[in-house]
């Protein structure tokens, strides 16, 4: 096999020669050239982050391209993920052995360590952008859509709402007089991107999937809400108003998730925080009732008392020895 360049003839890096021993264990179909590579390409766009950082998920690169008929790229391998959307035409993606037809509004998905090729069509040869992306966070996010290496493809995105952001990935990439601002500006369009995705992912699951994702988004959500507002005055109306659900929904729900009514929820969060104050602090009871969302002393005290078995001044008192915080 001859020597391989550092960048595939449509600009993508290479992570590294591909040796026919490092593929003995692995289908032989999967090497064998899907016909003959001609040409380059009619149109063709490669940006470069100019300072990739390390964030949760970084862009590599982004680009379009629309190659000639039967151009081909792979057997190859990669180290990061890559995602190619379709926009007109169509070509095959091969990976593990199984070959998918993907056509307008259709995207791949290449995982990193995963061998793969991918070829236009002799006919109607696709046109299709691209980015190219690592991070922590990045496969995580891949399996909440449910895009792994068994299912790597993304199927019926609305082109007008998808092809814009990655216009705007584009963009953002170019922005080489701020390489900082163009590598922040380029995460967030790649998660742009990847949520339009995982809105389609979703919409083609079943409905009892779709339910209980939504169920699951709605209590982490108020949940959320809770954490961030237990030292002011919430009602389980406000709450409900906030999150857009009727009252008898949420709470039905909370409950059958959580075990708990939201009222419950909230109030074992306050207490739970109070204990904590309890616990690390040298702060006066009235003052540990105000700061997590008693207006009476007395009835934080009786609630912590009904939670805890024991009284705050009592709870506070029987702490091991230590010295607490002055203020």
């Amino acid at each position: 096999m001859n020597e391989r360049n550092s960048m595939h003839d449509d600009g993508q890096p290479i992570s590294a020669p591909i040796e026919r021993n490092e593929f003995d264990e692995l289908d032989e179909q999967a090497l064998e050239p899907i016909g003959d590579t001609r040409g380059e390409h009619d149109y063709h766009l490669f940006i470069m982050n100019p300072a990739p950082g390390e964030g949760e998920l970084t862009v590599l690169f982004s680009g379009e391209g629309r190659p000639h008929p039967l151009h081909k790229i792979g057997p190859a391998i990669h180290d990061y993920v890559l995602v190619h959307t379709v926009l007109s035409g169509h070509g095959v993606y091969r990976t593990r052995g199984q070959s998918y037809t993907c056509r307008g509004g259709d995207s791949f998905v290449i995982f990193p360590g995963e061998l793969f090729s991918y070829q236009a069509d002799a006919e109607e040869p696709w046109h299709y952008v691209w980015a190219g992306f690592v991070g922590p966070h990045a496969r995580t996010l891949l399996d909440s859509m449910d895009v792994t290496p068994e299912r790597p493809i993304i199927r019926g995105a609305r082109l007008p709402d998808l092809r814009p952001l990655y216009n705007a990935l584009n963009d953002s990439l170019q922005q080489t007089d701020d390489p900082m601002l163009a590598d922040l500006e380029g995460s967030g369009w790649l998660r742009l991107i990847l949520g339009q995705m995982a809105r389609i992912c979703r919409g083609n699951g079943t409905s009892a999937d779709l339910d209980t994702a939504a169920i699951d988004r709605q209590i982490e959500q108020a949940i959320r809400f809770m954490s961030l507002h237990y030292t002011q005055p919430v009602s389980i109306d406000q709450l409900s108003r906030t999150l857009g659900y009727h009252r008898t929904h949420l709470s039905r729900m909370f409950k059958r998730t959580t075990g708990l009514s939201p009222k419950q929820y909230l109030m074992q969060i306050r207490l739970e925080r109070a204990q904590t104050l309890l616990s690390d602090t040298s702060m006066p009871i009235d003052q540990v009732a105000s700061a997590v969302g008693f207006n009476d002393p007395l009835y934080f005290s009786k609630k912590f008392k009904d939670w805890a078995g024991i009284s705050p001044s009592a709870y506070r008192k029987e702490l091991p020895q230590r010295q607490l915080p002055t203020e």
